[in-house]
């Protein structure tokens, strides 16, 4: 039996950076992966919905060419060569990570993990042969997949999930997406572009609910304007999937509505992947469908860590890549602290981007915070003008007492690259005073963020 210091049952974002680490910490590594190195990031999500997005963003370009002086005649789009490129892209990512794997002399075991007792794990291969594996430390990141809901199953041809959007033969020219987090949003955002007549569905009151409520609603006037149809306070009660199209039931404040599509995309969240991984023989606690872990990811049982989506913190592949370095860490006996989850930022890739860290003004004022808030719309921004990138803000939330900077909430084009200045901001206690006086580089997006901190202390110039 092969004994290694720690084997990763799963080679996400959370996995293989973990394993990654290991290595360089001197452990002895393995990874286990039953589909493809990259876990569902590299394959199914982070990076082939960017590359979709990027294909429908040079669309909207060519299809506005005169807004910026050209012309682009006639423009037109190859479905089937986006789908192909973002594929390409993606098999790409994963041969990368192939790659890291043999540099840090990792071991890569093909196959099903299951736990079992004792630190072990059995591997099940596709010709069905199965070899047992040992290890001082096993950490879980297996990750998750889309949750499917009673009213929404999913036929895979109208009726499907996000793998399935990805990677259709031939562009709808109606969908319904139901559900406006990240995975939905950005679906939506991506067909629309593309040409696709779309109906977003949304149970919350706001789409994107968990954004700032001021993004929420810049974002729903922003898909409205951009020709989505959007429906809040609202459900898909079932789906009829007998005729030429399929035909959903909504239910409304008003009463029910039935729509029509080519295809309903089901984007409702995910759910972890636990199952048949051996939680129950070897003991592991979870709660609901979360592995319980301490905050430094070790389980109930000793020997046995889980990190990423399968652990309580927000399911994001940063966050994964986080906890799997600590989890390694720490488990290597180096001095760590544990994961500060009120600064993670969150990410929409859709048109416009949404980014945020920390708290909501509703969550700050909850909270017992007196705040100052500033905001500064990209429409008074020279960049912003120039490039012609206008809609959207950045809204900035402190403490008023200590200029403690609780909250930072962008929407706009490029504001996921944006939102790392908040984050290391607040990471280094920066105050609003230090923020108001670092000098911001004209004429950029950036400089948003200091406008909007100078309106939250009455020093704005340009407003």
């Amino acid at each position: 039996m092969s004994k290694y210091d720690i084997i990763v049952l799963g080679s996400g974002p959370g996995g293989y950076v973990a394993a990654i680490r290991a290595s360089q910490l001197g452990l002895k590594t393995a990874v286990i992966e039953k589909e493809s190195l990259g876990g569902v990031c590299l394959n199914w999500g982070c990076i082939p919905t960017k590359a979709l997005l990027k294909s429908a963003q040079v669309f909207q370009y060519l299809n506005h060419a005169e807004d910026y002086g050209l012309r682009a005649d006639n423009p037109d789009k190859d479905f089937t060569a986006v789908v192909k490129r973002s594929r390409n892209i993606a098999e790409g990512m994963s041969k990368g990570v192939e790659f890291l794997m043999k540099k840090n002399k990792i071991d890569v075991i093909m196959g099903h993990g299951t736990l079992k007792k004792g630190k072990k794990i059995s591997v099940k291969d596709d010709k069905g042969k199965t070899t047992d594996y040992e290890a001082d430390h096993i950490i879980i990141a297996t990750g998750a997949h889309s949750r499917e809901l009673p009213s929404l199953p999913q036929d895979g041809k109208k009726v499907i999930g996000y793998r399935k959007a990805m990677t259709l033969e031939k562009q709808p020219e109606s969908m319904i997406v139901v559900g406006s987090g990240a995975i939905g949003s950005e679906f939506a955002s991506f067909y629309s572009d593309m040409g696709t007549k779309v109906t977003l569905v949304e149970f919350q009151s706001n789409i994107v609910p968990l954004e700032d409520e001021e993004v929420s609603k810049q974002f729903e006037r922003i898909y409205k304007k951009k020709g989505i149809k959007v429906m809040t306070n609202s459900s898909v009660e079932s789906v009829d999937t007998s005729g030429k199209k399929v035909k959903a039931t909504v239910k409304t404040k008003k009463g029910e509505e039935i729509i029509e599509a080519d295809v309903v995309l089901s984007a409702v969240g995910i759910k972890t992947h636990i199952e048949n991984i051996g939680l129950e023989a070897v003991g592991i606690k979870t709660d609901k469908d979360k592995i319980t872990v301490n905050d430094f990811y070790q389980t109930n049982v000793p020997g046995y860590y889980a990190i990423g989506d399968v652990t309580p913190g927000p399911a994001l592949a940063h966050v994964a890549s986080a906890e799997g370095i600590l989890c390694v860490e720490k488990i290597a006996g180096e001095k760590v602290e544990a994961l500060d989850y009120g600064n993670i930022p969150g990410c929409t890739y859709s048109n416009p981007e949404i980014a945020s860290v920390g708290m909501t003004e509703k969550q700050a004022k909850e909270a017992g915070y007196e705040i100052k808030v500033g905001k500064f719309p990209f429409s008074a921004s020279g960049k912003a003008s120039a490039s012609g990138a206008k809609d959207g803000f950045v809204k900035v939330i402190f403490d008023a007492k200590y200029g403690e900077w609780l909250g930072c909430h962008m929407i706009g084009a490029g504001v996921t690259d944006m939102i790392a200045e908040a984050v290391l901001g607040r990471k280094l206690e920066t105050t609003g005073h230090e923020v108001l006086k670092t000098v911001h580089p004209h004429p950029t997006m950036s400089e948003a963020v200091m406008e909007a901190t100078a309106d939250a202390y009455g020093e704005v110039i340009h407003l």
